[in-house]
């Protein structure tokens, strides 16, 4: 493949991956009440510059889907929307269900896969390279307060909606690991990276926790999937895939930038951990 991905880190599920002259844009958002500090944000100036924008949303939960992303099409800009199935009438874009496969140009496709909550989510294919956006698929169980009956439900979900994935080779996940549901709480991510075996796997949604993507990546990784914690807004991973070598640079906001962001902790976050423990049995 030997091709660069430059792949961006906004905010909560937000990200970008940049091939060439092409930009994919995953379920942009600027935060409650635009969090985001502008100079982390995703603008028509730096858009201008792409010869193709591909805009990803999943669904329409508004931590997913900011309107902000159809300013850009009344620009001018060379954006096409992708956008899940049961997205609000009036909705710009190419719809998706689950099943549905798209070829958007000739290196260029993608394919829709079930979620566990609302929508979809995405594996792209883009000049050989494979992404996939969870969007809110996750194995969402409350095993602290929920019944066995309803844990056993939202496995059976979870292992229905990721059965489909099991013959597609995947380049980069990005995956929910979300913090609020306490105990087992990586469930879900752990049996993505046991059974799909991506070779990069990225954590997101993680609620304004960054040291829970921190502490997943420094336990999860393993010979066959390197777990990336991108934490902080405007962070880039540079990836570059060949056969059998994956070289990734990480290259963090400037320090006089990163002093522009105020702590981006949404209302009412735990500041404690609500988990001790995970149900990954051993170190892989």
């Amino acid at each position: 493949m030997g091709k660069l991905l430059k792949l961006t880190y906004y905010y909560n599920s937000g990200f970008s991956v940049q091939v060439g002259g092409t930009l994919l844009i995953f379920d942009y958002w600027e935060g409650e009440g635009r969090c985001l500090p502008p100079a982390y944000r995703l603008t028509p100036g730096f858009l201008q510059a792409f010869e193709q924008i591909f805009v990803f949303v999943s669904h329409a939960h508004p931590d997913h889907f900011d309107p902000v992303i159809y300013d850009w099409y009344k620009q001018g800009l060379p954006v096409t929307y992708i956008v899940s199935h049961d997205m609000p009438i009036g909705t710009r874009g190419k719809q998706m269900a689950p099943g549905k496969e798209l070829e958007l140009t000739k290196d260029i496709s993608v394919k829709a896969f079930d979620s566990t909550d609302l929508g979809v989510s995405f594996l792209v294919t883009v000049y050989g390279a494979t992404i996939f956006h969870a969007g809110d698929l996750n194995l969402w169980h409350w095993r602290q307060e929920s019944t066995l009956k309803e844990i056993e439900e939202a496995e059976k979900a979870y292992y229905d909606a990721v059965a489909p994935l099991k013959n597609e080779r995947i380049d980069i996940a990005m995956f929910p690991v979300d913090p609020r549901q306490g105990y087992m709480y990586d469930a879900g991510a752990n049996h993505f990276i046991m059974t799909e075996k991506p070779r990069v796997f990225i954590p997101m949604h993680w609620q304004d926790r960054p040291e829970v993507a921190i502490e997943y990546a420094r336990r999860t990784r393993n010979n066959l999937t390197e777990v990336v914690a991108l934490t902080k807004p405007g962070t880039i991973a540079n990836l570059t895939f060949n056969d059998n070598v994956l070289d990734i640079l990480i290259i963090e906001p400037p320090k006089e930038m990163e002093d522009q962001l105020r702590p981006l902790r949404r209302p009412g976050a735990p500041t404690s951990d609500p988990f001790t423990d995970t149900d990954l049995p051993v170190e892989l």
